[in-house]
């Protein structure tokens, strides 16, 4: 047996042993009970599968900003003179090889240049263009690693958006948050280890597979947190159960559970009797979380005035920044809103508004708060959008999908900041140096919280599956 698997075995078997179990088995009387007392249960929660990281770590926490529906690269971070000179103009067949289109465009009749609308001004020291809708996030880019080379295969948004998440464009395989949490477990027993929230116009769906843990145990998918009403489905105790009694009723079935997980020792029952147990936790832990009144009102303000809105984007970018403070392994964003078929001037300038701020806010709260250098923040969509326009480019042209170049940036832990990596064509069509394939983000990711992509594995029907498939590397460039 190889050293992890034989390492893997051990947690494992120490995961199992609860403190309840730990005393029932004994009968060592009170010397063994004090013993008992003395055992870190945070620690045996938390505890994942690796036991310790298995390289260098340089963060111990992720945030992820999901932009769903595809934020437009020539818009907001890769600008292009050229499109402004040929504007108009129809693309050149040698540019457009043979990329897919989807079923939007392909029957319009022609591939017309469009240049973005909007300026580009160099920010920092490091001098990077960063389009004027940004003037926040632009404010911090000495901090960011801006890939402007990122590339995937599928052209529509659910298998996007799936590859993105899970390594491939296949559902059912656990996403990045359950990968993660899996390996590393969580540092805060009374939270979930991996937290998801939703923001933006629904306009896109954001399926609960997104952030599934696919064949992983249940345990490590996303839990989503509402805006309204309970934070968590069913947190709060039903009319007339006290916290007492509710405790009674949940030590009782858990009892149950562990019997009948001794019997035929089925990991899913496991997994019941761990979200029992952590949603008794989150009635006292959740409510304080998500209370902001405590916060500082010069914090308030750096969010902007959305942040008192329960579910908008600058509210979901401040408790994500209390998530990790209490040390809740995997926080991810989804701000829906980006699929600008039509009308990119005043859909880029809304969904902008929305998040720019929020955005450069967390990012500066978690740096002043010495939280940055121990988080990894990424910030991205599943694809990017044409050069060509959609629609009159007289009127209200939009963009369609595309996925052979993109951007996204990262900033924190282990990220080297002022930096960007890769290049595109004079078209921002085509990737022209350095591509990174969304595989390569993904091994980037794990390596910054110290973790070979290669070894953290999972069997299942026959085969050694991994986030990053059977391919990954880690882009060296992007690390500090």
């Amino acid at each position: 047996m190889c050293d992890d698997c034989d390492r893997r075995e051990r947690i494992q078997a120490r995961r199992l042993l609860t403190r309840r179990r730990f005393l029932t088995r004994t009968s060592a009387g009170l010397g063994l009970a004090a013993v008992a007392s003395l055992i870190d249960e945070k620690a045996l929660a938390s505890t994942g599968v690796l036991g310790a990281p298995n390289v260098r770590p340089r963060a111990k926490r992720v945030i992820h900003l999901f932009m769903g529906g595809g934020p437009s690269h020539v818009d907001l971070f890769d600008p292009k003179p050229l499109l402004r000179e040929k504007h108009g103009e129809e693309m050149p067949k040698s540019v457009l090889g043979t990329q897919r289109v989807t079923l939007m465009t392909r029957d319009q009749g022609h591939f017309k240049t469009a240049a973005t609308p909007y300026g580009f001004s160099p920010r920092g020291k490091s001098g990077v263009l960063v389009s004027d809708l940004l003037p926040n996030v632009g404010a911090l880019a000495d901090d960011l690693c801006l890939i402007r080379s990122l590339h995937t295969e599928p052209i529509n948004h659910d298998p996007a958006v799936t590859f993105l998440q899970t390594g491939r464009p296949q559902p059912g395989l656990p996403c990045m948050g359950s990968w993660v949490t899996y390996g590393l477990g969580s540092e805060n027993a009374d939270l979930p280890r991996f937290v998801v929230m939703l923001s933006g116009p629904f306009d896109q769906p954001i399926p609960s597979r997104y952030y599934h843990s696919g064949f992983l145990p249940s345990e490590y998918q996303g839990v989503q947190f509402q805006p309204s009403g309970d934070p968590v489905l069913y947190l709060g105790n039903p009319p007339g159960i006290s916290k007492e009694n509710r405790g009674r009723l949940v030590a009782g079935v858990n009892e149950l559970n562990r019997l009948r997980h001794e019997r035929v020792g089925d990991p899913e029952i496991e997994a019941r009797i761990t979200a029992f147990e952590l949603a008794f936790k989150m009635q006292t832990s959740v409510p304080e979380l998500m209370d902001i009144a405590s916060e500082p009102e010069s914090t308030l303000e750096m969010y902007g005035p959305d942040v008192r809105v329960p579910g908008t984007f600058a509210s979901n970018c401040l408790i994500a920044r209390r998530l990790v403070e209490r040390g809740v392994r995997f926080v991810q964003l989804f701000h829906r809103g980006w699929d600008a078929h039509g009308n990119i001037v005043s859909e880029l300038k809304r969904q902008t508004t929305a998040t720019d701020r929020p955005t450069a806010a967390l990012i500066a709260d978690l740096k002043q708060r010495g939280l940055l250098d121990e988080t990894l923040v990424i910030w991205g969509g599943e694809f990017g959008r044409t050069a060509y326009g959609q629609g009159d480019l007289a009127g209200s042209f939009g963009r369609d999908h595309h996925p052979r170049c993109f951007s996204i940036f990262m900033a924190g832990g282990g990220i080297r900041g002022g930096t960007t990596i890769g290049a595109t064509d004079d078209y921002g069509y085509n990737v022209a140096a350095d591509p990174v394939h969304v595989n390569d983000l993904h091994a980037t990711i794990l390596h910054c919280l110290g973790i070979d992509h290669e070894r953290l594995t999972y069997r299942f029907g026959g085969r050694d599956f991994r986030l990053t498939d059977t391919a990954g590397k880690v882009v060296a460039a992007a690390l500090a």
